[in-house]
């Protein structure tokens, strides 16, 4: 199978999409997997395939990490969408309404080049995320390797384990991400962040993504990080989120309102590739 795909990034999360309305394009997760091997094949944290719409969306995307695992949600991966399809004259509109697995959204291209993302609104109750629990809480405690753990769970189509930190440079990311990412209280697995409130309007982030490892940003973390602080009341409602790929602005007026994520997506290349 050949097919022609963009290589794109978002704060240095980087992405292979590819175009499947125009062209066929099938891959089982081991040519996904080889696909995103950054040794043997084109080298991404996830894999983004552009698809027609069903229903009042525009277009419909779905979302493969390293892995060769579908997931539901991808941020960083949201706002490179929109600049495709927009950069490709897929469409003509600077907002689109995007059918994912985690719901529909709703990226902007804003004037200065950089995107808005409606991610939908944040979801808490366990069965929801999805997390195994007795009921609602600001934080649970968890146990990794005997110690116990302290986060918070939400879900923004994607479930995400926040916890707080000192000093986001000396958090245990790589010994213990991989850990939460697979507790047996996420049934879906979970994404693993680590923040630290520097100010009320500034956090510091890695996240440990799922299928993936830790990646240098992730969209839907860094919402996930803000909502938690403004629920724990550590932070305001619009928070510059900084991560090792740059920085990204994240903003949530509270429940039952959609959190708003802009930032940049960038093209890196095209190319082509037989698999």
């Amino acid at each position: 199978m050949r097919f022609k795909f963009t290589k794109m990034q978002g704060l240095g999360n980087d992405f292979v999409v590819i175009d499947a309305v125009n062209q066929s394009v099938c891959l089982s997760p081991a040519q996904r997997r080889l696909l995103a091997d950054r040794h043997f094949g084109v080298g991404c944290d996830q894999i983004l395939l552009v698809e027609g719409a069903v229903g009042d969306a525009d277009f419909r995307y779905r979302i493969y990490n390293a892995d060769g695992g579908e997931v539901e949600q991808c941020g960083n991966g949201a706002r490179c969408f929109v600049r495709y399809v927009h950069d490709r004259g897929m469409t003509q509109k600077n907002e689109i309404r995007v059918e994912t697995s985690g719901g529909v959204i709703i990226p902007r291209l804003e004037a200065n080049g950089e995107v808005s993302v409606n991610m939908g609104m944040p979801k808490f109750e366990p069965k929801q995320i999805p997390f195994i629990a007795e009921k609602r809480a600001m934080t649970y405690s968890i146990d990794i390797s005997g110690r116990q753990v302290e986060i918070s769970a939400v879900s923004l189509g994607n479930p995400h384990a926040v916890q707080l930190v000192e000093d986001v440079d000396g958090a245990p990311v790589i010994t213990e991400g991989a850990l939460i990412e697979n507790h047996p209280s996420f049934p879906k697995r979970v994404n693993a962040g680590y923040m630290q409130v520097v100010d009320r309007t500034h956090i510091r982030l890695r996240v440990y993504e799922r299928g993936a490892g830790e990646t240098l940003a992730c969209g839907t973390g860094a919402c996930a990080a803000v909502v938690i602080g403004i629920e724990r009341g550590l932070l305001q409602s619009t928070v510059q989120v900084n991560m090792r790929g740059g920085d990204l602005t994240v903003r949530w007026e509270g429940e039952d309102q959609p959190v708003w994520m802009t930032g940049p997506a960038v093209t890196v290349f095209d190319g082509e590739i037989e698999l």
